[in-house]
């Protein structure tokens, strides 16, 4: 196990470098997405338009922030529990999906696609969503916005704490 400090624009390049348990200090852009905004992600999909961001390359984080308190960029942004994504998972991978940040365990078919498409799978510690918060620098809504926390939002981050939870080479913390 090694401590790693990337950035996030730097994972499509090293993620067949990162192994289950190692632990990560992430910089750069992640997008939160949760249940109803991968839902509406792919309506859009399904009717051939294109997503509020740029997939290829992209890191998701299974957040919904609450309310941003006045000087801060953003509430509590704990992760919420990665399975229930699972259905949605394999086509986003396959559209350049990099990593995905969250909690818990996942489906046999997502770690088959996650070393399929070379991707990562990152987890953060639940229950820390304040402590998340605090590397959060900036956050702006992407797309969705009547979906209040559920909402896309784009979140600059500097050294989040994470751990590679399944990596591209079958590694998987959770079948240890």
């Amino acid at each position: 196990m090694k401590e790693i400090r990337l950035n996030t624009d730097q994972l499509k390049a090293y993620a067949e470098k990162l192994n289950a348990g190692d632990r990560i200090l992430l910089s750069g852009i992640v997008y939160t997405a949760r249940d109803a905004a991968h839902k509406r992600m792919f309506e859009l999909l399904d009717q051939g338009k294109p997503l509020p961001f740029d997939i290829n390359g992209a890191v998701i984080y299974y957040a919904g922030p609450t309310p941003t308190p006045e000087g801060l960029a953003i509430g509590s942004c704990g992760p919420t529990t990665s399975g229930r994504m699972d259905p949605y998972t394999p086509r986003l991978l396959d559209l350049g999906l990099i990593a995905m940040i969250g909690k818990g365990q996942r489906s046999p078919q997502v770690c088959q696609s996650i070393i399929k498409n070379k991707a990562a799978y990152l987890c953060a510690i639940g229950g820390a969503g304040a402590l998340v918060a605090k590397c959060v620098t900036k956050c702006e809504v992407v797309a969705f916005e009547d979906l209040g926390c559920e909402s896309i939002k784009r979140l600059y981050i500097k050294d989040l704490p994470l751990i590679t939870a399944i990596d591209c080479k079958g590694g998987n913390l959770f079948t240890v």
